[in-house]
């Protein structure tokens, strides 16, 4: 597996990576520590760039260790220009299989109206994107009990593909991972005057099996691979972002793994996204599936570790 983490200068860089280090990856995976140097701010101080590119690649190679420590494949790159289109760029030019980044967490008018990195990556990356918040966690190459993984499906390919793509990875011991689905409630407007309530209750009714249907077969994918799994179907009372958050919060979930149905243009700004809410919204980690990972065996590295 090709692991590509963003790194800035800020406190949450050493974070981030004591958060990938003590987490178990595929057997051969190899990391690629990025850092992208803004240019700009040096058009008139050119020696002061080379200093900073000198003091990232410096920095890049100390944090390396770490990950070379615990028996990682490891490569530094220092690149000059905009973060928002040079991490997805390397992605794609690396073959990433994931991108790591860490949420700036930005206010709610700042993300509206500059974008984040963050949102960036989510959008343009060609592979999985993972969005890390730092946590507290203990010192060491292992946590002492597992993780609480929150894995939501919609029965879409995209969805499968994000639990075939769970399934395949090695996960800290004693993980826990709970499957939901959210039903999709059938909500009569006004112009609808001649559909009774009968029907109406029919209809959800076979939405809420659906969505049964769907957290049970997450549940098959994830303990076919032997990872303890549960399913739940939350009543939906809120859009289907907000109701996986709050799933989430009250799951006391450390990461939310989704798939991604890759909108773009005119239908991100007007339909939004639900992965793209999550991933900006949450208070935990959260990885998006990319649906290219869906044909099984066609992503290398994705093997679960003997």
């Amino acid at each position: 597996m090709k692991i590509l983490m963003a790194l800035d200068a800020t406190p949450q860089c050493g974070e981030i990576v004591a958060e990938m280090v003590s987490r178990p990856w595929p057997a051969q995976s190899t990391f690629l520590l990025l850092h992208v140097l803004d240019p700009f701010p040096f058009t008139k101080a050119p020696l002061l760039l080379e200093r900073a590119k000198d003091d990232a690649e410096t920095q890049l190679k100390n944090i390396s260790k770490r990950l070379c420590a615990g028996g990682w494949a490891v490569q530094t790159v220092v690149t000059l220009g905009r973060a928002r289109q040079k991490i997805a760029e390397m992605a794609g030019s690396w073959k990433a299989d994931l991108v790591v980044v860490g949420s700036n967490e930005a206010g709610a008018l700042t993300r509206f109206l500059l974008g984040s990195t963050a949102r960036a990556v989510l959008r343009h990356a060609p592979c999985s994107v993972e969005i890390v918040r730092p946590r507290l966690h203990q010192e060491g190459p292992m946590r002492v009990r597992g993780m609480n993984i929150l894995v939501a499906t919609d029965g879409s390919e995209y969805s499968t593909a994000a639990l075939q793509s769970v399934a395949r990875r090695p996960w800290p011991k004693d993980s826990a991972f709970k499957v939901i689905s959210i039903p999709e409630p059938f909500m009569p407007l006004g112009q609808f005057p001649h559909v009774e309530m009968t029907g109406i209750e029919k209809l959800n009714t076979a939405s809420l099996k659906d969505a049964q249907r769907y957290a049970d077969s997450g549940v098959a994918i994830l303990r076919q691979a032997g990872l303890e799994a549960s399913a739940e179907t939350p009543v939906p009372r809120d859009s289907d972002g907000r109701e996986i958050l709050k799933e989430a919060e009250r799951w006391q979930a450390q990461m939310i793994v989704l798939g991604s149905h890759g909108r773009r243009g005119f239908d991100r700004w007007t339909l939004g996204s639900v992965s793209e809410h999550v991933a900006l919204h949450a208070s935990c980690a959260v990885e998006v599936i990319r649906g290219s990972l869906a044909p099984a065996g066609k992503s290398k590295g994705l093997r679960r570790k003997e």
